[in-house]
């Protein structure tokens, strides 16, 4: 199996976010092989990817303890590597199949990909106990704006802070966020704070239940915060979005996202390949 290590949503290298991306010229491993593989790789998701026809890929996403359905920068990995590789070209659309359903991507320097329908799940979050958990010292301010679940492909608490000094202050108890999301079955957090120096918002995502402390760049999450902020107004069909992640890590990430006028969101950025190997198992 030929690997590739990705750094997506940048084109510096170390910077964005990390990820696996393996080649399959057979079928798909068992999962517990392509779980070890990404334990091994040590990245907070690794695509596996078959070819199923022109232009046309079926991606399965794991994260070192277990399969996920959708993972935002491990598909902008994927095309990527697959542009870099002449296996697609600028300009291609092309079909990804996914446990989350089947996604289109769009090839250029920035691969876009579609996200699954937004939906709002219907699930309360205890704010209250959220902004302790995510703030331990109490000493933030909280805006009225509502907390709520969003998920386009994976469900994630989209949760306003009043400030981008509060959000890159944040040192959350991953302890009691894995219960939390676990309780409302959720990846995890996704805080944000509103600006205007350039970027719609800055953005800090946690997801400690999978593993992954915190992650420097998350398309699924950020399609999720995009149609929060068109259902409050904040932004109409049509419009873009630039989300800065990652600065809290050192791994400044740029996610791009789209609000099409037919209510589909896709969310994209550019990738640089750091590193090319193969398993021998």
């Amino acid at each position: 199996m030929k690997y590739f290590i990705v750094d997506a949503f940048t084109r510096e290298a170390f910077g964005g976010n990390p990820a696996g991306v393996v080649l399959l010229d057979q079928d798909f491993p068992d999962e517990r092989l392509m779980t070890q593989v990404a334990a091994e790789l040590r990245y907070s998701e690794t695509a596996f990817v078959q070819h199923n026809g022109p232009k046309e890929y079926t991606v399965r996403y794991f994260t070192p303890t277990g399969e996920v359905d959708l993972c935002g920068h491990a598909t902008i990995s994927t095309f990527g590597v697959l542009r870099e590789q002449g296996l697609i070209a600028d300009g291609d659309v092309c079909l990804n199949h996914t446990l989350a359903g089947d996604l289109e991507v769009a090839i250029g320097e920035q691969v876009m990909m579609q996200m699954a329908t937004p939906t709002v799940v219907d699930r309360q979050v205890d704010a209250d106990r959220l902004h302790r958990i995510m703030d331990p010292t109490a000493a933030f301010r909280w805006p009225d704006s509502p907390i709520e679940i969003v998920s386009t492909g994976l469900p994630d608490i989209i949760m306003p802070m009043a400030s981008v000094e509060d959000l890159n202050g944040m040192r959350p108890d991953m302890e009691a966020l894995s219960a939390i999301s676990q309780e409302l079955n959720v990846v995890g957090a996704h805080a944000f704070a509103l600006t205007d120096d350039g970027y719609t918002a800055h953005v800090r995502n946690f997801g400690p239940l999978y593993g992954i402390p915190e992650e420097s760049a998350t398309g699924t999450a950020n399609a999720a915060l995009t149609h929060y902020l068109h259902r409050r107004g904040l932004i109409a069909a049509g419009d873009k979005c630039r989300f800065m992640q990652g600065e809290a890590m050192g791994r400044p990430s740029v996610v791009m996202t789209v609000l099409k006028p037919d209510g589909s969101i896709w969310v994209g950025g550019e990738s640089r390949i750091i590193a090319i190997g193969e398993f021998l198992v």
